[in-house]
Protein backbone atom coordinates (compact mmCIF):
# COMPACT_ATOMS: atom_id res chain seq x y z
CA UNK A 1 0.00 0.00 0.00
CA UNK A 2 1.57 3.50 -1.20
CA UNK A 3 2.51 5.97 2.15
CA UNK A 4 1.57 9.36 1.60
CA UNK A 5 4.24 10.35 3.77
CA UNK A 6 7.20 8.01 2.78
CA UNK A 7 9.74 7.83 6.15
CA UNK A 8 13.32 6.93 5.72
CA UNK A 9 16.23 7.57 8.16
CA UNK A 10 20.10 7.89 7.16
CA UNK A 11 22.42 7.47 9.90
CA UNK A 12 20.80 10.34 12.21
CA UNK A 13 18.58 12.04 9.60
CA UNK A 14 15.07 11.53 8.97
CA UNK A 15 13.88 12.05 5.66
CA UNK A 16 10.15 12.58 5.13
CA UNK A 17 8.73 12.67 1.52
CA UNK A 18 5.12 14.16 0.76
CA UNK A 19 3.52 11.19 -1.73
CA UNK A 20 0.65 12.62 -3.23
CA UNK A 21 2.59 13.02 -6.85
CA UNK A 22 -0.61 13.13 -8.25
CA UNK A 23 -2.13 16.06 -6.74
CA UNK A 24 0.82 17.21 -6.46
CA UNK A 25 1.54 16.97 -3.02
CA UNK A 26 -1.90 18.66 -1.79
CA UNK A 27 -2.65 18.47 1.86
CA UNK A 28 -5.37 15.81 2.15
CA UNK A 29 -6.90 15.11 5.83
CA UNK A 30 -4.60 11.87 5.56
CA UNK A 31 -1.70 13.53 4.08
CA UNK A 32 -1.67 16.04 7.32
CA UNK A 33 -2.56 13.57 9.62
CA UNK A 34 0.47 11.31 8.29
CA UNK A 35 2.96 14.35 7.97
CA UNK A 36 2.03 15.55 11.84
CA UNK A 37 2.54 12.00 13.34
CA UNK A 38 5.71 11.68 11.34
CA UNK A 39 7.20 14.64 12.35
CA UNK A 40 6.39 14.54 16.20
CA UNK A 41 7.97 11.10 15.76
CA UNK A 42 11.16 11.91 14.60
CA UNK A 43 11.13 14.91 17.25
CA UNK A 44 11.35 12.58 19.82
CA UNK A 45 13.54 9.76 18.19
CA UNK A 46 16.82 10.13 20.37
CA UNK A 47 18.29 8.52 17.08
CA UNK A 48 17.66 11.58 15.23
CA UNK A 49 19.02 14.70 14.89
CA UNK A 50 17.89 16.45 11.97
CA UNK A 51 14.77 15.99 9.05
CA UNK A 52 15.09 16.53 5.48
CA UNK A 53 11.42 17.26 4.35
CA UNK A 54 10.83 17.03 0.47
CA UNK A 55 7.95 15.93 -2.12
CA UNK A 56 7.55 13.19 -4.84
CA UNK A 57 8.56 15.08 -8.12
CA UNK A 58 6.81 17.05 -9.60
CA UNK A 59 6.28 19.29 -6.77
CA UNK A 60 7.14 19.87 -3.33
CA UNK A 61 3.43 20.60 -1.62
CA UNK A 62 0.52 22.80 -4.03
CA UNK A 63 -0.83 23.74 0.04
CA UNK A 64 -3.96 22.68 1.03
CA UNK A 65 -6.39 19.99 -0.91
CA UNK A 66 -8.96 22.91 -2.41
CA UNK A 67 -11.07 20.27 -3.56
CA UNK A 68 -11.26 18.13 -0.74
CA UNK A 69 -11.50 21.74 1.49
CA UNK A 70 -14.47 23.09 -1.19
CA UNK A 71 -16.33 19.31 -0.33
CA UNK A 72 -16.17 19.36 3.16
CA UNK A 73 -15.68 23.04 4.44
CA UNK A 74 -14.93 23.72 8.36
CA UNK A 75 -15.09 19.29 8.82
CA UNK A 76 -11.35 19.56 6.59
CA UNK A 77 -10.04 22.76 8.46
CA UNK A 78 -10.56 20.90 11.66
CA UNK A 79 -8.24 18.49 11.13
CA UNK A 80 -5.66 21.37 10.99
CA UNK A 81 -6.98 21.92 15.04
CA UNK A 82 -6.26 18.85 16.00
CA UNK A 83 -3.01 17.38 13.67
CA UNK A 84 -1.46 20.69 12.39
CA UNK A 85 0.90 19.31 10.67
CA UNK A 86 1.93 23.04 9.35
CA UNK A 87 2.45 24.88 12.40
CA UNK A 88 4.77 21.33 13.56
CA UNK A 89 7.03 21.92 11.19
CA UNK A 90 8.00 25.83 12.90
CA UNK A 91 7.92 24.07 16.22
CA UNK A 92 10.13 21.15 15.96
CA UNK A 93 13.00 21.17 18.50
CA UNK A 94 15.37 19.62 15.54
CA UNK A 95 16.45 21.69 12.56
CA UNK A 96 14.72 20.65 9.36
CA UNK A 97 16.15 21.44 6.37
CA UNK A 98 13.63 21.84 3.36
CA UNK A 99 14.89 20.22 0.44
CA UNK A 100 12.65 22.01 -2.71
CA UNK A 101 11.81 20.37 -5.48
CA UNK A 102 9.25 21.97 -7.33
CA UNK A 103 6.47 23.75 -6.91
CA UNK A 104 5.75 25.22 -3.91
CA UNK A 105 2.72 27.07 -3.76
CA UNK A 106 0.34 28.79 -0.70
CA UNK A 107 0.12 26.26 2.41
CA UNK A 108 3.07 24.73 0.73
CA UNK A 109 5.04 27.63 1.52
CA UNK A 110 3.90 28.08 5.09
CA UNK A 111 5.41 24.36 5.17
CA UNK A 112 8.38 25.75 3.60
CA UNK A 113 8.96 28.79 5.72
CA UNK A 114 8.73 26.43 8.94
CA UNK A 115 12.14 24.91 8.10
CA UNK A 116 15.03 25.92 9.90
CA UNK A 117 16.20 26.62 5.82
CA UNK A 118 15.92 25.60 2.44
CA UNK A 119 17.92 23.64 -0.38
CA UNK A 120 15.88 24.26 -3.86
CA UNK A 121 16.30 22.32 -6.83
CA UNK A 122 16.48 24.45 -10.20
CA UNK A 123 13.14 23.28 -10.84
CA UNK A 124 11.50 24.79 -7.86
CA UNK A 125 8.59 27.42 -7.94
CA UNK A 126 6.97 29.67 -5.43
CA UNK A 127 3.87 31.57 -4.77
CA UNK A 128 1.76 32.80 -2.34
CA UNK A 129 -2.18 32.39 -4.09
CA UNK A 130 -4.07 32.40 -0.63
CA UNK A 131 -6.35 35.84 -2.28
CA UNK A 132 -6.56 34.59 -5.55
CA UNK A 133 -8.65 31.38 -4.17
CA UNK A 134 -10.37 33.13 -1.31
CA UNK A 135 -8.70 32.75 2.06
CA UNK A 136 -6.57 34.56 4.00
CA UNK A 137 -3.32 32.97 5.10
CA UNK A 138 -3.62 31.09 8.55
CA UNK A 139 -0.23 29.09 8.96
CA UNK A 140 2.25 31.28 9.35
CA UNK A 141 2.57 32.68 6.08
CA UNK A 142 2.30 36.66 6.78
CA UNK A 143 4.23 36.31 9.91
CA UNK A 144 7.15 34.68 8.49
CA UNK A 145 7.51 35.15 4.93
CA UNK A 146 8.59 39.26 5.64
CA UNK A 147 11.11 37.92 8.57
CA UNK A 148 12.45 35.66 6.05
CA UNK A 149 12.79 37.73 2.98
CA UNK A 150 11.82 41.03 3.90
CA UNK A 151 8.66 43.14 4.26
CA UNK A 152 8.16 44.56 0.69
CA UNK A 153 9.16 41.18 -1.56
CA UNK A 154 6.46 39.16 1.21
CA UNK A 155 3.79 41.96 0.40
CA UNK A 156 4.54 41.92 -3.28
CA UNK A 157 4.52 37.96 -3.52
CA UNK A 158 1.21 37.77 -1.41
CA UNK A 159 -0.78 40.88 -3.12
CA UNK A 160 0.39 39.93 -6.36
CA UNK A 161 -0.04 36.10 -6.45
CA UNK A 162 2.86 35.97 -8.65
CA UNK A 163 5.00 32.49 -9.09
CA UNK A 164 8.93 33.46 -8.63
CA UNK A 165 11.56 30.92 -9.80
CA UNK A 166 14.56 29.08 -8.05
CA UNK A 167 16.74 32.20 -9.36
CA UNK A 168 14.35 34.84 -7.82
CA UNK A 169 14.01 32.94 -4.47
CA UNK A 170 17.83 32.64 -4.20
CA UNK A 171 18.12 36.37 -4.69
CA UNK A 172 15.53 37.82 -2.25
CA UNK A 173 16.97 34.79 0.58
CA UNK A 174 13.79 32.93 0.41
CA UNK A 175 16.48 29.93 -0.25
CA UNK A 176 19.99 29.22 0.81
CA UNK A 177 21.05 27.76 -2.70
CA UNK A 178 19.90 26.17 -5.61
CA UNK A 179 21.77 23.05 -6.96
CA UNK A 180 20.62 20.56 -10.00
CA UNK A 181 17.61 18.50 -9.42
CA UNK A 182 19.47 15.41 -9.67
CA UNK A 183 21.58 16.90 -7.03
CA UNK A 184 18.84 17.68 -4.26
CA UNK A 185 18.49 15.15 -2.46
CA UNK A 186 22.63 14.26 -1.88
CA UNK A 187 23.05 18.27 -1.09
CA UNK A 188 20.15 18.25 1.32
CA UNK A 189 21.69 15.37 3.44
CA UNK A 190 25.14 16.09 3.00
CA UNK A 191 23.75 19.59 4.48
CA UNK A 192 21.85 17.67 6.96
CA UNK A 193 24.69 15.17 7.94
CA UNK A 194 26.69 18.36 8.72
CA UNK A 195 24.17 19.80 10.92
CA UNK A 196 24.03 15.67 12.68
CA UNK A 197 27.85 16.05 13.77
CA UNK A 198 26.93 18.39 16.44
CA UNK A 199 25.51 16.79 19.71
CA UNK A 200 22.32 16.99 20.60
CA UNK A 201 22.73 18.70 24.19
CA UNK A 202 24.37 21.27 22.30
CA UNK A 203 21.74 20.83 18.88
CA UNK A 204 18.65 21.33 20.75
CA UNK A 205 19.53 24.84 22.56
CA UNK A 206 21.42 26.17 19.86
CA UNK A 207 18.02 25.68 17.77
CA UNK A 208 16.08 26.95 20.66
CA UNK A 209 18.31 30.30 20.87
CA UNK A 210 17.78 31.44 17.51
CA UNK A 211 13.59 30.36 17.54
CA UNK A 212 13.42 32.60 20.74
CA UNK A 213 15.60 35.01 19.23
CA UNK A 214 13.93 35.47 15.83
CA UNK A 215 12.03 38.15 16.92
CA UNK A 216 10.22 38.79 20.20
CA UNK A 217 6.89 39.40 17.94
CA UNK A 218 6.37 36.86 16.52
CA UNK A 219 3.96 34.60 18.78
CA UNK A 220 1.76 37.75 18.46
CA UNK A 221 2.05 38.12 14.83
CA UNK A 222 0.70 34.27 14.65
CA UNK A 223 -1.97 34.75 16.85
CA UNK A 224 -3.35 37.79 14.68
CA UNK A 225 -2.52 36.33 11.13
CA UNK A 226 -4.94 33.33 12.30
CA UNK A 227 -7.46 35.64 14.73
CA UNK A 228 -8.31 37.64 10.96
CA UNK A 229 -8.49 34.53 8.92
CA UNK A 230 -10.26 32.77 11.07
CA UNK A 231 -13.08 36.21 10.93
CA UNK A 232 -13.31 36.17 7.24
CA UNK A 233 -15.54 34.45 5.63
CA UNK A 234 -14.72 31.45 3.25
CA UNK A 235 -16.87 30.93 0.14
CA UNK A 236 -16.77 27.32 0.13
CA UNK A 237 -18.99 26.82 -2.88
CA UNK A 238 -16.68 28.99 -5.08
CA UNK A 239 -13.31 27.28 -4.09
CA UNK A 240 -13.05 24.94 -6.78
CA UNK A 241 -13.95 27.42 -9.33
CA UNK A 242 -11.09 29.95 -7.82
CA UNK A 243 -8.78 26.73 -7.76
CA UNK A 244 -8.82 26.12 -11.14
CA UNK A 245 -8.33 29.84 -12.32
CA UNK A 246 -5.26 29.75 -10.26
CA UNK A 247 -4.31 26.72 -11.61
CA UNK A 248 -4.44 28.49 -15.54
CA UNK A 249 -3.16 31.51 -14.46
CA UNK A 250 0.05 29.97 -12.89
CA UNK A 251 0.24 27.82 -16.14
CA UNK A 252 0.99 30.76 -18.06
CA UNK A 253 3.28 32.23 -15.94
CA UNK A 254 5.47 29.35 -15.73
Amino acid sequence: MTQVVEVATRDRVRVLTLNRPAARNALSSELVSALYSALVAADADEQVSVIVLTGADPAFCAGVDLKEFARDGKEYLARFDAEDCVRQVALMTKPVVGAINGATFTGGLELALGCDLLIASDRAVFADTHVRVGVLPGGGLTARLSRRIGSAHARRLSLTGEVIDAAEALRIGLVTEVVPHDQLLSQSLDVAGSIAEVELRLLLPLKQQYAEGDDATLAFALSREREIAAATAVEFEQLERRRQAVMSHNRQRL
